[in-house]
C-alpha cells in the first residue's frame, strides 16, 4: 500500500472512530463524586464569607488600637494595646486558617477538573492508537477508487460528500481535543498558583502566632517593671527620656567626628529601589487610615528636622531615620536583598535607652538599612536575605513609648571613608552614658539618607 494511501485510509477510519466515541461520550452519565463540584464552591463561598466577617473584626480591632495610640501613653493604655493587638492576632490567625480551607478546597475542586480532562485526552490518545492499529490491517479502497468505481454520478458524488463530512469531523473533535490539553494547562497553571498561594498563607499564619507570643511576653516584662503601678510606669518614662537624651548628645558628638562617607556609588534619589518593610497587606491597610496618621503609610515621625527633633531631640541634629507606627508583633520585613551585617539589643546595656533590639543590613547597591525598636529579632550577622525575607517583629524595646518601627537608610561608604559602621560609643573618648559599652549602628552625619528617597 503506498504512503499516500495509507494516509487517506488512516483520516477515513480516524474520523468514523472519533466520531463514533463522541457519539458514545454524549449518552455516557457523568461520573457521580461523593461531593459535587456544587457542594465544594459553596463551602469555598462559606469559608470566604467568614473571612469577610473576621476582616472585619480585625478592622475593628485596628480602629481600637489607632485610638489608643492617639492617647496620652499610660501603663493601663500600654497593657491594653497590647491585649487589643493580641486579640487583633488571634483572629488574624482565624481568617488565614479559613483561608487555608478555602485553598484547599480549590485545590480539590481543580484537581477533580484536571483528572476530567486527564481522562478525555487519554481517551482521545487510545481512541486515535486504536483507528491506526485498524487501518494498517484493513484492505478499504482510496475516495478516489470509490469515486471511479461508482456505477453514476450520484454514488460519485455521494462518495465525496461523506469524504468532506468525514474530514470536518476529524477537524472539529482535534480542535475539541486542543481545547481540552489547553484547559488542562490553563488549570494546571491555576493549581500551581493555589499552591503557591498556601505556602505564603500558611507561612504567615506561623509568623503571626509567634507575634502573638511576643505580645504575651512584652506585657509580663512590663508588668515586672513596673508592678502594675502606674507611678512606676511614668517613673519609667521619665527616666527613659532623661538617659535617652543624654545617649543622643553623645551619639551626636561622636558622629560629627567620624570622617565624612566617601562618594560611593548610591542609587539616585526617587529611584523606588527599595520596598516598604511590611508586607503589602500592612501597606494597604495604611493606605485606607490615611486620616490617622496623615499619611498613607503609617508614618509618625519623617526623617530630618521635623517638630519633634525642632522640640530638643536628637542633640539638634534631626531625626536620622523613619518612625513607621505598626502594633507589637507586626512582622518586618527586608526592604531588599543584602547580607545582614549587625544585630544587636541595646537593652541588654543597663540603662542604655536607644534603638533596643535592632538588625542592619547592607545591599548591593551601597545602601544600607536598619529595623530597631524590635520586640524580638530572626536573622543572624553574616545571614544572607532576600526582598521581603523575615528580619524581625516590631516593638517598642529601647528609647520607644509606643510601639513602631524605627526604620534608616545609610550610605555604606568606602573602605578608606565609611559610611555605616558598627561600633560602642565606648570606642571614643569621652562617652560615659550608659550606652557607652553598647554595640550599635553609628555612621557620619552626612550618610543619614532620606528613607522615602528610596521608597
Amino acid at each position: 500500500m503506498s504512503a499516500r494511501l495509507f494516509a487517506q485510509k488512516a483520516l477515513f477510519m480516524t474520523a468514523l472512530v472519533l466520531t463514533a466515541f463522541f457519539i458514545q461520550s454524549l449518552s455516557t452519565p457523568t461520573p457521580s463524586y461523593a461531593q459535587t463540584t456544587d457542594e465544594i464552591q459553596q463551602q469555598i463561598a462559606d469559608h470566604n464569607k467568614k473571612i469577610s466577617d473576621l476582616e472585619a473584626e480585625i478592622a475593628k480591632y485596628q480602629k481600637q488600637l489607632d485610638t489608643l495610640g492617639s492617647q496620652h501613653v499610660t501603663l493601663a493604655g500600654s497593657l491594653k494595646s497590647l491585649d487589643v493587638t493580641r486579640k487583633q492576632l488571634l483572629t488574624k490567625i482565624l481568617s488565614l486558617q479559613q483561608q487555608i480551607s478555602a485553598l484547599t478546597l480549590e485545590l480539590k475542586q481543580l484537581g477533580r477538573q484536571i483528572n476530567d480532562k486527564q481522562k478525555s485526552i487519554n481517551l482521545n490518545q487510545n481512541t486515535l492508537a486504536i483507528s491506526l492499529r485498524e487501518i494498517a490491517q484493513t484492505d478499504n479502497s482510496s475516495i478516489v477508487e470509490q469515486v471511479f468505481s461508482a456505477t453514476d454520478v450520484s454514488k460519485a458524488w455521494s462518495a465525496v460528500d461523506a469524504n468532506i463530512t468525514l474530514n470536518n469531523a476529524l477537524r472539529d473533535q482535534t480542535n475539541t481535543l486542543s481545547k481540552i490539553k489547553k484547559d488542562l494547562t490553563t488549570q494546571q497553571q491555576a493549581v500551581s498558583r493555589t499552591q503557591e498561594k498556601l505556602v505564603t498563607v500558611t507561612k504567615d499564619l506561623g509568623n503571626q502566632k509567634k507575634a502573638v507570643d511576643v505580645t504575651v511576653q512584652q506585657k509580663s516584662e512590663l508588668l515586672a517593671q513596673t508592678k502594675n503601678q502606674e507611678s512606676s510606669y511614668k517613673s519609667l518614662i521619665t527616666t527613659k527620656k532623661a538617659q535617652q537624651k543624654a545617649f543622643e548628645n553623645e551619639l551626636s558628638s561622636l558622629e560629627s567626628k567620624l570622617k565624612s562617607v566617601g562618594s560611593a556609588s548610591i542609587p539616585r534619589a526617587g529611584s523606588g529601589v527599595l520596598s516598604w518593610p511590611f508586607s503589602d497587606s500592612l501597606m494597604q491597610s495604611c493606605a485606607t487610615r490615611k486620616n490617622v496618621f496623615g499619611n498613607p503609610f503609617c508614618i509618625t515621625q519623617y526623617f530630618g528636622n521635623t517638630a519633634f527633633a525642632a522640640g530638643g531631640a536628637y542633640g539638634g541634629k534631626g531625626h536620622n531615620g523613619m518612625d513607621i507606627g505598626v502594633p507589637t508583633g507586626t512582622p518586618v520585613q527586608s526592604s531588599l536583598a543584602g547580607t545582614v551585617f549587625g544585630t544587636g539589643n541595646t537593652d541588654s546595656v543597663p540603662g542604655c535607652y536607644s534603638f533596643g533590639k535592632w538588625v542592619a543590613i547592607k545591599h548591593a547597591n551601597g545602601l544600607a538599612t536598619v529595623y530597631a525598636h524590635l520586640s524580638s529579632i530572626s536573622v543572624s550577622s553574616g545571614q544572607s536575605v532576600g526582598t521581603g525575607d523575615l528580619v524581625g517583629y516590631s516593638g517598642m524595646t529601647g528609647y520607644a513609648t509606643g510601639p513602631h518601627l524605627h526604620y534608616g537608610v545609610y550610605a555604606v561608604g568606602t573602605p578608606d571613608a565609611p559610611g555605616i559602621q558598627i561600633m560602642t560609643l565606648s570606642s571614643y573618648r569621652g562617652a560615659t552614658s550608659p550606652c557607652a559599652s553598647a554595640t550599635m549602628p553609628v555612621a557620619p552625619l552626612n550618610a543619614y539618607l532620606n528613607p522615602l528617597s528610596y521608597l
